[in-house]
């Protein structure tokens, strides 16, 4: 169980850290999503990887809502915690990779940050990560 599980922690985390901008609450959501697939009988999930996304989307939405809440009466801007990924781009000039990425990350943050937590997910799940399975996840058919 444990080993089918740690083949998708890179795919939840990357999920969890986009939808939630921290790698701390990333981290927690992944690891509450394992402790809530152990206690799943495996008979029945029929398909772990929509499982286990259909966990971690719900758990960040409820940790999004919270956080919403929680930011309503801090008084400074909220800002996503950066990650160090490798670069795609291989531009010649290593500064202008650097400020191309930053900015289209920052943009990419900002906008995230202006969606609610179900547009976040289903925007997630079908532009970044490429899944037409986004609908199912929420019990929608988006087709």
């Amino acid at each position: 169980m444990l080993e089918s599980f740690e083949s998708y922690r890179p795919y939840l985390f990357a999920i969890a850290y986009r939808m939630l901008g921290s790698v701390m609450d990333a981290e927690d959501m992944v690891q509450e999503t394992y402790l809530r697939y152990q206690t799943t009988p495996p008979e029945t999930i029929r398909s772990l990887k929509a499982y286990l996304t259909t966990i971690l989307m719900r758990l960040c939405m409820d940790q999004l809502q919270l956080a919403r809440r929680t930011r309503e009466v801090y008084v400074g801007p909220w800002l996503p915690e950066p990650i160090i990924t490798a670069t795609a781009s291989e531009s010649a000039d290593p500064q202008e990779r650097v400020d191309t990425e930053e900015s289209i990350s920052l943009a990419f943050l900002v906008l995230l940050e202006q969606l609610q937590p179900f547009e976040r997910a289903v925007f997630l799940l079908r532009e970044v990560f490429g899944y037409d399975f986004a609908g199912e996840v929420f019990g929608y058919d988006f087709a």
